[in-house]
């Protein structure tokens, strides 16, 4: 006959159990507890170095932009690398990477600029001026209508030196001012006498509703507006664009310029800056442009008062 051992000896092995048991689910809480802590440890690191790197980067896109030109330095234990280039130089085409509202303008600049800002033309370093006779400006976003009140217009302000003593001499006084305007509202136009717009064209890889085309000089084309200037074809002749928006009033639209087969000078810097974190594990990338700004609207409004003005 088996002899049945005391109760107490039958459950100690159940005991043991349920404490090798409670031992394996801390011992799995505890492992991925740690497991977390060294991932988030981890990661944590992993965003400082990235947000070292790209903090190196916008310092070169800042060094870049005081000294001019191309720059390499370190922040702390992070580096950058930053490239300076010019903005369309040498291209026959130019899409403004900003749109405008009604009353808004921007630049499209026929001089060059050396790393100082001031207008040169065939400098060393290759630096020419555009000597083109003609050009097509281009606008609008692409499917707007043509024939709505905000359908925008354009105003197009040639600055030149009929003297040639602008760009050489640092003399502009003898800058003169030729001026087209477009519009494609029919309706519009029999009132503000502007010429006719050409249709959809393509400036710098993008495509607009409406151009217009301007004769520097004399063109045989009815379709062209002519502006006269008798110096073009000679360096410093044509110093900038003033392209201004009007009637679009609801939204910003878009501007280009084609010159072809003559080419633009830079139309500004552009910046690549890559920034590196002291271990080379995270690299961030910056591209920055910075166009070339205009001069001050030259007469554009006037008041007039039988008494003195006073501010």
């Amino acid at each position: 006959m088996k002899k049945l051992l005391p109760r107490r000896y039958r459950e100690t092995g159940q005991a043991l159990l349920v404490v090798l048991l409670v031992m394996a689910v801390i011992l799995t809480v505890v492992l991925s507890v740690i497991s977390r802590s060294v991932t988030d440890i981890s990661v944590t690191s992993l965003d400082e170095e990235a947000l070292r790197a790209f903090s190196a980067a916008e310092a070169g896109v800042e060094r870049a932009l005081i000294v001019g030109t191309s720059v390499s330095d370190s922040v702390g234990e992070s580096s950058f690398n930053a490239t300076v280039s010019g903005i369309a130089q040498g291209a026959q085409s130019f899409a403004y990477p900003t749109e405008i509202y009604s009353g808004e303008s921007v630049y499209i600049w026929f001089a060059s600029h050396d790393t100082n800002g001031n207008l040169v033309c065939n400098a060393p370093g290759g630096l020419p001026c555009f000597t083109g006779t003609g050009a097509s400006f281009c606008w609008g976003s692409e499917g707007v209508s043509s024939d709505s009140i905000t359908t925008p217009a354009i105003e197009v302000s040639v600055f030149y030196d009929p003297a040639l003593t602008g760009v050489s001499a640092d003399n502009f006084s003898s800058v003169r001012v030729g001026r087209a305007t477009f519009d494609s509202n029919t309706t519009r136009r029999l009132s503000n006498s502007f010429a006719a717009e050409l249709g959809a064209c393509p400036a710098g890889g993008e495509n607009y509703a409406f151009s217009g085309d301007i004769a520097f000089g004399t063109d045989a084309n009815p379709s062209t507006v002519d502006l006269g200037i008798s110096c073009v074809g000679s360096p410093g002749c044509l110093l900038a664009a003033r392209v201004r928006a009007v009637y679009n009033t609801d939204f910003t639209h878009p501007i280009g310029i084609d010159v072809a087969p003559a080419t633009l000078p830079a139309q500004g810097k552009k910046i690549n800056s890559t920034g590196t974190s002291a271990s080379g594990v995270s690299v961030r990338k910056i591209e920055a442009y910075r166009t070339f700004g205009g001069p001050p609207p030259i007469f554009d409004a006037s008041v007039f008062s039988q008494e003195s003005v006073t501010k």
